[in-house]
């Protein structure tokens, strides 16, 4: 009783957190200048928190190493554009191949305005993450039979399978060929706008937000319900966990299909951010930078995979952009200072985080055992004072 009591103190308490946190991005965006990076660092930062914590609950709560997130993000963010382009502009997106084959846009078959916005922008995502769930599934037939290494190569080939196949032009009524699909709602066309198109009120920056907030919350449910402990079993001994009577196909089946499901609705959200969705964008580099994020952030832990990204996408895209730009002390040029050098001094940042911090910055725990720990510690200290008195 008195575990599940604080269970639901918890739950009330990360709630909170998460509604304060909303509403701060919601202060800042409507009240800083819109043209910040800040916003770029926020809205990017959460679309690859969903995509690492969907990755996590793969890779550290199950235990299988995949490194095909960036083929199932292609999915979403090509299935979210093509239901969402209006049908005024299809013709002009799809020009090189005489229209599109899909003539219909969500949105619109919603009723338009701000209501079929809504309501055909959240069934473009649930659709972008279900055509990937269901592409995981198949390929996880014969997949997840392999282990460890052979997994991590046979979904990295089919990462590049998928981009591939997107850019063949067979297709190109579909998924525009190698070119870019546009003109379909992104994250600032749910500002509010008055009767002369000015902006009045932002939510670019909040929408990416709350959806990332959703879903994030979504797996951690899973994660701590009969079905996440189960992934935990099989991630810790295969053996012990079918003896137990946990069917490891099925499971295994599972925890593949609902982290590319909501890999795909990442993609979905990283469509939206980008403006475009090019199958070029989702290359092997960009699945190596979501594992990046979760190994910094601690494999197993969605709180330290949530941190990383934002800290990742901050140090990689504003806090060192001043090492690319060439700098005078007087006449004096200042070394190294030039297109590039960000990387490098990034990559040796991580180095270091990497070295010192073997397990990650939460290693396998959740902000909540942190505070947990911190509270115990200092309730510790205040009895030790109050006995030396």
């Amino acid at each position: 009783m008195l575990q599940e009591k604080k269970s639901k103190r918890s739950a009330w308490i990360a709630l909170v957190c998460v509604a304060a946190l909303l509403l701060l991005v919601m202060v800042l965006e409507n009240t800083m200048q819109p043209t910040s990076m800040l916003f770029t660092v926020l809205k990017k930062g959460a679309v690859y928190a969903l995509v690492a914590a969907s990755l996590n609950l793969l890779n550290g709560f199950t235990g299988l190493f995949s490194l095909g997130q960036a083929g199932f993000m292609l999915l979403g963010a090509y299935t979210y554009a093509i239901l969402t382009i209006s049908s005024a502009d299809r013709e002009s997106v799809y020009y090189l191949y005489g229209g599109s084959a899909v003539n219909f846009s969500l949105p619109e078959l919603f009723g338009g305005g701000t209501l079929g916005l809504i309501l055909g922008v959240l069934a473009a995502l649930i659709l972008a993450g279900c055509v990937a769930a269901v592409v995981a599934w198949l390929i996880g037939l014969p997949v997840l039979r392999l282990k460890s290494d052979y997994l991590a190569i046979a979904t990295l080939g089919f990462a590049e399978i998928i981009r591939a196949i997107f850019q063949w032009d067979a297709l190109g009524p579909v998924t525009n060929g190698a070119n870019a699909l546009k003109n379909f709602p992104t994250f600032s066309s749910f500002n509010i706008e008055n009767a002369d198109g000015v902006v009045v009120f932002r939510l670019s920056t909040f929408v990416p937000f709350l959806l990332a907030a959703v879903c994030i919350g979504i797996m951690v449910l899973l994660i701590n319900s009969t079905y996440g402990r189960a992934f935990k079993a099989i991630r810790e001994d295969e053996v012990a966990a079918e003896a137990m009577g946990i069917n490891l196909a099925k499971h295994k089946r599972m925890a593949f299909c609902i982290s590319s499901f909501f890999a795909g609705v990442g993609g979905g959200m990283f469509a939206m951010f980008a403006n475009q969705a090019q199958a070029k964008t989702f290359t092997t580099a960009m699945t190596y930078e979501i594992l990046l994020i979760v190994v910094i952030g601690g494999i197993g832990s969605i709180s330290g995979s949530c941190i990383a990204s934002f800290l990742y996408v901050a140090a990689s895209e504003w806090w060192l952009r001043f090492l690319d730009a060439e700098t005078y002390i007087g006449s004096f040029k200042v070394p190294f200072l030039r297109t590039g050098f960000r990387m490098v001094v990034f990559s040796i940042i991580i180095m270091v985080v990497v070295l010192f911090f073997r397990r990650g910055l939460m290693g396998d725990r959740e902000l909540g055992d942190v505070a947990r720990s911190l509270r115990a510690r200092l309730s510790g200290k205040a009895k030790q004072k109050g006995a030396a008195k």
